[in-house]
């Protein structure tokens, strides 16, 4: 059962963008992001952001070179893209050259006009996008790759988001990504009744167990689960999910709902991506401008999976399992990566 349903994740891997199977050339298939090779990006404007990204940088032991200062005034959810320009060059021209990821110790700036600032800073602003939201996007060519070094293999700096809403709860979430482990654990793939966003449940990977991994997969017709104490991924599709507070995630589960602007994190329209983390998520995926439901905007639950099985960070495997990424912002702790041996 176990091997079959691995050879079904790689089937599925490959046909997900747009049916297709798509070769991608890379230089090697092994995970190695280390600490060492993820910037961590400060407001020092912000008093909060610099007592977590010390936080951060003492939990994960993190050279002190690799600390990006930058000063953002205000909290403006959304900034113009002249002024993202400014703070792109100054994130750039503090650097060193072995960063292939950065993470942002912020809540705002979320997104740059249409576009997310998680996928402005790794792909480049995609102004085509914002001309109109519903149009398809720009495939990423990391999606679902075997790729261990975004920067060479085809210049991306991928970028995660780690919210400081509060200290208290921007340091849980740290500490749970540095928990993280390989323990028994479900997936918990949700069919739901909203038939516009329930979009991703044909791509779902078939109910069964993998005993090496410690992980049993539940495809479930519901729109929730109540009581689980065992969560290690969640996909739904839903503009709210329920009854999250019953639930018990475990260190490094990864939990995203398909809506449209789970994204706008601050934002009261739609439940915010950032329900997750408060619930206990350790990384999670939103959109923040309306994506219409092209399920390439949202991250296929098979790849994820594969990806994060396989040894994947939760930034790398996040990040590979979302072909057109301009509009999505990714939160959480980037180095949570429970399957790495």
């Amino acid at each position: 059962m176990a091997r079959c349903l691995l050879v079904l994740f790689l089937m599925l891997g490959m046909l997900c963008r747009a049916g297709a199977v798509q070769p991608v050339t890379v230089k090697t298939s092994f995970y190695n992001l280390e600490p060492e090779n993820l910037a961590v990006v400060v407001n020092d404007a912000d008093p909060d952001s610099i007592e977590v990204g010390e936080y951060y940088r003492l939990a994960r032991k993190i050279p002190l070179q690799n600390i990006v200062h930058v000063r953002i005034a205000g909290h403006a959810r959304n900034i113009a893209l002249p002024d993202f320009n400014l703070l792109k060059r100054d994130i750039e021209r503090q650097l060193p050259g072995n960063i292939q990821a950065m993470v942002l110790i912020w809540t705002t700036p979320y997104a740059v006009e249409c576009n997310s600032i998680t996928s402005a800073l790794t792909m480049g602003f995609d102004a085509a996008q914002c001309v109109k939201t519903c149009a398809p996007g720009k495939a990423s060519p990391y999606f679902d790759s075997a790729s261990s070094n975004p920067k060479a293999d085809f210049g991306m700096r991928l970028t995660m988001l780690l919210p400081v809403v509060s200290v208290s709860q921007a340091k849980a979430l740290i500490d749970r990504g540095v928990a993280s482990k390989a323990v028994p654990a479900t997936a918990y793939l949700l069919s739901t009744s909203d038939v516009a966003r329930n979009v991703r449940a044909r791509y779902y990977p078939p109910a069964g167990i993998f005993p090496q991994k410690k992980l049993r997969i539940n495809v479930l017709h519901a729109d929730w689960i109540e009581g689980a104490n065992d969560v290690m991924f969640y996909s739904t599709g839903l503009t709210s999910v329920d009854r999250l507070q019953t639930l018990h995630f475990l260190p490094g589960a990864l939990a995203d709902h398909l809506t449209s602007v789970g994204g706008d994190l601050l934002g009261t329209e739609q439940m915010s991506s950032l329900r997750w983390l408060e619930a206990g998520a350790t990384a999670s995926y939103g959109t923040v401008s309306e994506p219409c439901n092209y399920p390439q905007k949202f991250p296929y639950p098979s790849v994820l999976m594969k990806q994060y099985l396989s040894g994947a960070s939760a930034i790398e495997a996040y990040w590979k399992s979302v072909d057109w990424p301009a509009q999505g912002i990714f939160i959480g702790e980037p180095l949570a990566a429970p399957y790495r041996h």
